[in-house]
C-alpha cells in the first residue's frame, strides 16, 4: 500500500496575504492527517512574495500544533543560511514539543538570490565543502553530548531527529549514501539526474546508526483537479497555482512546465492515481511531490 504526504511551500495566491496563506497549511495538514497521509513537509524559500514558508521552523510548529499524528518536517532547511547550532536547537525543540514527529530534511541550495543569501548569513561563501561539514556538526548536536562537550544544544542533544539529505544532483546522492541517510531527490524539476543519482546513492551506501539500508524519496509534481468528474489537463492548472506577481510568474511557470515533462497525471481516481506507475518503474522506497506528495514507508521512526 502506498503512503501520501504533503510537500508544501504555503503559497501566497494572488489577492491574498501571508497570513491566510499559513491558514490554508494548518487547514490543508489537517485535511491530509484526517485522510491518512504520513508526512507534511515545509520548504525553506526567502525573499518570494509568494512564498510564506520562510521561517521554516516556525511554521513547521504551527502545523504541528494544529495537529495530532502526522509527522511534520522541514524539506527542507537550507542548511548554507543557518549555523547548525541554531537549526539543532530549533528542530531540538520541536522534537521535544512534538516527539516522533519531527524530520529534519536538509539542502545545499541557498533557496534564493546572492543579494539574499548574504542578507541572511553574512559570511556566506561558495565552498562545496562547507555543507558535508554543516552537516556532520548538526547530527553531532543532535546526539547525546559526549564527555567534556563544551557547546550543546538546548534542546537538542538527545532528540536524534532524523535527518534528511536532499538534493538535485549527485553530489547529494554520494553525500547521503556516505553519511548513511536517507535521500530524497528532488526528480520534480531534476527528472534527468533521478535514475543516475539513485544508482549512485543506493551503490555507494554505507550503514549507520539512523539507517541500515538505503532509502529514498523521489519529488514529483502532482497537479490534480476535479471537474465535471474528471481531472484537467496538467498544463492548464499551472497559471491556477502560480499566482504570483507577473515578475515571477512567468519563470516559475514555466519551470513547472519543464517539472511536469514525463510526470504522472493522474485521472482522479484516488489520491496518488497516476503515480503508481512511475513508483513502480524506479522502485523507490518513498515518495513525495511539490504541492501534493507521496510517500511510502518512514525510516524517520
Amino acid at each position: 500500500m502506498t503512503r501520501f504526504s504533503v510537500l508544501d511551500l504555503a503559497p501566497v495566491t494572488e489577492g491574498s496575504t501571508a497570513s491566510e496563506a499559513l491558514q490554508h497549511s494548518l487547514d490543508l495538514a489537517q485535511h491530509a492527517e484526517n485522510w491518512g497521509y504520513t508526512r507534511y513537509w515545509i520548504a525553506e524559500h526567502h525573499n518570494i512574495p509568494g512564498i510564506a514558508s520562510s521561517a521554516t521552523a516556525v511554521v513547521i510548529g504551527h502545523i504541528a500544533g494544529g495537529t495530532s499524528t502526522i509527522r511534520v518536517g522541514a524539506g527542507g532547511i537550507m542548511l548554507p543560511n543557518h549555523a547548525p547550532l541554531i537549526v539543532a536547537e530549533q528542530f531540538g525543540t520541536l522534537a521535544s514539543l512534538y516527539p516522533d514527529r519531527i524530520d529534519l530534511g536538509l539542502g545545499r541550495a541557498p533557496g534564493t538570490d546572492q543579494m539574499t543569501w548574504q542578507a541572511l548569513r553574512r559570511n556566506a561563501s561558495p565552498d562545496i565543502g562547507d555543507f558535508p561539514r554543516d552537516v556532520v556538526e548538526l547530527q553531532h548536536y543532535l546526539k547525546d553530548p559526549q564527555e567534556g562537550q563544551k557547546v550543546i544544544a538546548t534542546p537538542g542533544a538527545g532528540t536524534d531527529v532524523p535527518i534528511w539529505i536532499l538534493g538535485s544532483s549527485l553530489f547529494g546522492a554520494q553525500l547521503a549514501a556516505m553519511l548513511g541517510l536517507p535521500f530524497a531527490f528532488a526528480s520534480h524539476f531534476a527528472p534527468a539526474a533521478m535514475d543516475q543519482a539513485i544508482a549512485l546513492y543506493r551503490e555507494k551506501f554505507e550503514p549507520s546508526d539512523q539507517l541500515q539500508e538505503p532509502y529514498v524519496m523521489l519529488g514529483l509534481q502532482r497537479l490534480c483537479g476535479g471537474i465535471g468528474g474528471r481531472s484537467r489537463p496538467a498544463a492548464h492548472l499551472i497559471p491556477a497555482i502560480f499566482r504570483q506577481p507577473q515578475t515571477r510568474r512567468t519563470r516559475q511557470t514555466a519551470a513547472a512546465r519543464r517539472g511536469l515533462r514525463g510526470r504522472p497525471v493522474g485521472s482522479g481516481t484516488g489520491h496518488g492515481a497516476g503515480a503508481v506507475p512511475l513508483c513502480r518503474s524506479r522502485q523507490p522506497e518513498s515518495h513525495q511531490a511539490a504541492d501534493g506528495g507521496i510517500s511510502r514507508g518512514n525510516p524517520g521512526r
